[in-house]
């Protein structure tokens, strides 16, 4: 629990509060909280509430996490090289044909490193056997927990979705579209459970109406941190990550901006991912060039839809 303090990237002493930055985003969940009902789960949601207060603390509002198992965010390549010689990452059906983590020696982007392959097929095959049910059961333990300490602290848990929003591997994926977000939302009906929305995440599948989305759940105010990226969706249902531009990718970037100012919206957002452009290089999907294009990008759809911009 004392690892909290990392959060601050302190030297020697934790800043006072309040903190600059009043958002972490994700705060991970071990996997004894997401998929294995085994006594010591309890002791790791004790520790998760404490970190909860801990970090309420030293003045962070909103504390994002997710809730997939086994692998984080999954694409198949980095570095893909677009015809304007940027690159940026990407999920081919074609580079997945043929992979299976049971029979094969294989760890693709965005998944822990930290696992041995021999872990990971263990995990796979536990939660393949847990099932979707068994997955929603643990998420209602967990927020019928959390999310009381949560109130109590002042602090909303904004749930980020599953990235792509579909299986992988057969293993369970909950957090993929309007039905069963309004399912996770209606476990505990509180301000402070909330959803750090990602574009690109729910936006991966033609299923979502994006802009839809953004609209309900804004005029709920069920929106703490919205991640704005744009993502281009290919005939087999693959999809690359774009630049931010609607023309660049399948969202309408100027509707979701629009829903967002009619709604009231108040959260906090960014200009999510962002290509390797101009010769940068970096952590793949995390461009600073290309954000900060983002960035003024979305800056001019919220005044050219009657928002203002915070100075």
């Amino acid at each position: 629990m004392s690892k909290c303090k990392k959060v601050f990237k302190e030297s020697k002493e934790v800043p006072s509060p309040p903190f600059t930055r009043n958002y972490l985003t994700h705060k991970t969940l071990n996997k004894k909280v997401k998929g294995e009902g085994k006594p010591e789960r309890e002791q790791h949601i004790q520790n998760y509430c404490e970190s909860v207060r801990r970090c309420a603390k030293y003045g962070i509002k909103c504390i994002t996490y997710n809730f997939m198992p086994v692998f984080d965010w999954t694409r198949t390549q980095l570095d893909k090289m677009a015809e304007d010689g940027s690159t940026s990452l990407v999920m081919y059906w074609e580079q997945m044909k043929g992979l299976d983590p049971l029979k094969d020696d294989i760890h693709l982007p965005g998944w822990d490193v930290s696992y041995t392959q021999n872990e990971v097929r263990d995990l796979i095959r536990a939660y393949s056997e847990l099932g979707e049910e068994g997955l929603w059961q643990n998420i209602e333990y967990f927020l019928k927990r959390v999310i009381p300490v949560a109130e109590e602290c002042g602090v909303v848990m904004a749930l980020h979705p599953d990235d792509p929003p579909y299986p992988i591997f057969g293993l369970p994926r909950v957090i993929t579209g309007e039905k069963n977000i309004d399912r996770y939302l209606s476990i505990v009906d509180s301000p402070s459970n909330a959803l750090c929305f990602c574009t690109g995440s729910l936006g991966s599948s033609k299923e979502n109406d994006v802009p839809a989305l953004v609209r309900k759940y804004s005029s709920m105010n069920r929106i703490a941190f919205i991640h704005l990226r744009n993502v281009k969706i290919l005939p087999d249902t693959s999809f690359e990550e774009s630049g931010h531009l609607s023309r660049e990718g399948s969202l309408d970037m100027n509707r979701i901006v629009k829903a967002l100012v009619e709604t009231g919206y108040t959260g906090y957002f960014r200009p999510d991912h962002g290509r390797m452009i101009w010769g940068e290089t970096g952590k793949p999907g995390y461009g600073l060039y290309d954000r900060a294009l983002g960035t003024a990008y979305v800056n001019g759809l919220i005044e050219a839809n009657g928002g203002t911009i915070e100075k």
